[in-house]
């Protein structure tokens, strides 16, 4: 790797981003004064991504996480984004904790009447491809 290239990593943002379904839904929170984003967060330096997803979902939602599945890596413009699909045990006790001020299940069809940001929406498409 050249040095200018592990520059570029060491300055991305790393984030574990869950993609939570049930029943043809997936589930969407919102901080105050934001766009809709799916839960998820910074990989603390001592942490792996799989333990951040786990740790951001029941942070923000409250639920816990039965078991996490790596879907995929997404790279943007100043963020690495690990991205997760949780199943999870309290799946109908979603709520908004800490700095969510909101969290929604919407439908598969919804995400385009949603103001999200470009990242999130490509994560989802992808996700929705899938099925």
């Amino acid at each position: 790797m050249t040095l200018i290239a592990l520059r570029e990593v060491q300055a991305l943002k790393i984030r574990a981003t869950v993609i939570c379904a049930h029943e043809e839904h997936i589930l969407f929170v919102r901080k105050a004064r934001s766009k809709w984003a799916l839960p998820g967060g910074k990989v603390e330096p001592d942490e792996r991504p799989v333990g951040a997803a786990e740790r951001e979902l029941e942070e923000e939602t409250g639920l816990n996480v039965d078991g996490l599945l790596y879907l995929q890596e997404l790279k943007t413009r100043d963020t690495l984004h690990h991205v997760f699909e949780a199943s999870v045990v309290n799946i109908d006790q979603a709520r908004p904790c800490n700095e969510i001020v909101d969290c929604q299940w919407y439908a598969y069809g919804a995400l385009d009447e949603l103001d999200t940001t470009d990242a999130t929406r490509h994560i989802v498409k992808s996700f929705l491809r899938r099925l």
